[in-house]
């Protein structure tokens, strides 16, 4: 097939997807405005708004080709592009118990939250993408994993929708341990930065409390946000398949996606200081329009029954995570003693 045939199969289905994802900015925009914050965000709207299309009107065969393309290979180079995006310049400003204390943390969330999902009868794929959401940074962890570990578009979509929901609730609660049980300003900082799952909603659960708060909690965050690229190069050996080569003899997958390898190297570059600081968030903001694409084509393939069937055991393994989560940060704060 010529590359002008391949383009044309690509191209209805690449359409739709970039034009449910214009809505979702629009939609995100129009938030913002009436709220004065971004609670939902754009990618998580596009998931939604795909949902919704596909289940009011069924698609015609002929949009598959590019939605496959958007969901599948338009994710990778966000994924690709979104290494440029973390420096490991973020542990200068941590102690190295602090960052030890947190790597472990974060180990211990996973693996908690994991058999929890699996307890409550949720799929494995679909436990490994909450528990990596949940426990490193919320939507860009779901999104990083779920190509590494091959989940379909029914999985990624109510991973999102459900720790979404859970994270905007986190924003408004986690507030009242500061105010209610008596911890410091660090110390609550620390925990904002060991639960919350995205920057963003870091700094809206440690402003009401002060720019100490902000800074401790931002710094903590940054150094769980460094987890992600060991997390899926480590999921990445794992999950390694058997494949079939053209020959018949039995064959394998590369020992990491090669997606993993550009995220991994462009996080290199950032913190070597090869990449311009110009080119930084130019890298950043073409990786966050790639993914909100790639996650309305994740939406345009979504049966909304198998995610409303599994809503709530979703919802009840992200709520117990999330509460691991915070037993376990909490105890890195009594181990290491922040006053």
């Amino acid at each position: 097939m010529s590359l002008a045939q391949r383009a044309n199969r690509i191209l209805p289905g690449l359409a739709l997807s970039s034009a449910v994802a214009l809505l979702a900015f629009v939609a995100e925009h129009v938030e913002t405005g009436l709220l004065g914050g971004r609670w939902i965000e754009s990618l998580v709207l596009a998931i939604a708004l795909g949902i919704a299309v596909c289940t009011i009107k069924p698609l015609k065969p002929a949009m598959k080709p590019g939605i496959d393309f958007s969901a599948k290979f338009l994710l990778e180079i966000a994924i690709v592009l979104l290494g440029a995006s973390i420096s490991l310049s973020a542990i200068r400003g941590a102690g190295v118990w602090l960052i030890a204390g947190i790597a472990i943390v974060v180990v211990l969330s996973i693996a908690a939250t994991y058999l929890i999902g699996r307890a409550l009868g949720l799929p494995p794929k679909l436990a490994t993408l909450i528990a990596c959401g949940n426990s490193i940074c919320g939507n860009s962890a779901i999104v990083a994993v779920a190509p590494v570990i091959e989940a379909d578009s029914q999985e990624i979509a109510a991973a999102l929708a459900f720790t979404a929901v859970l994270g905007i609730a986190a924003v408004f609660l986690l507030p009242l341990f500061y105010f209610h049980f008596g911890m410091s300003v660090p110390q609550y900082g620390t925990l904002a930065g060991l639960t919350v799952y995205a920057v963003p909603q870091v700094l809206a659960a440690t402003a009401p409390v002060g720019m100490l708060a902000v800074q401790t909690g931002t710094l903590v965050k940054l150094v769980r946000v460094l987890m992600l690229g060991p997390v899926i190069f480590l999921l990445g050996i794992l999950t390694k398949t058997e494949m079939t080569v053209p020959d018949g003899r039995s064959g394998h997958h590369s020992l990491v996606p090669w997606f993993i390898c550009g995220f991994l190297g462009l996080m290199a570059f950032r913190s070597f200081g090869l990449i311009p600081d110009a080119l930084v968030a130019p890298m950043q903001t073409a990786s966050g329009i790639l993914t909100v694409v790639a996650m309305a084509a994740l939406g345009l393939s979504v049966n909304i029954r198998s995610v409303a069937h599994a809503g709530g055991k979703v919802i009840g393994a992200a709520t117990l995570s999330l509460l691991a989560l915070g037993a376990i940060g909490y105890g890195l704060i009594a181990a290491l003693q922040i006053q």
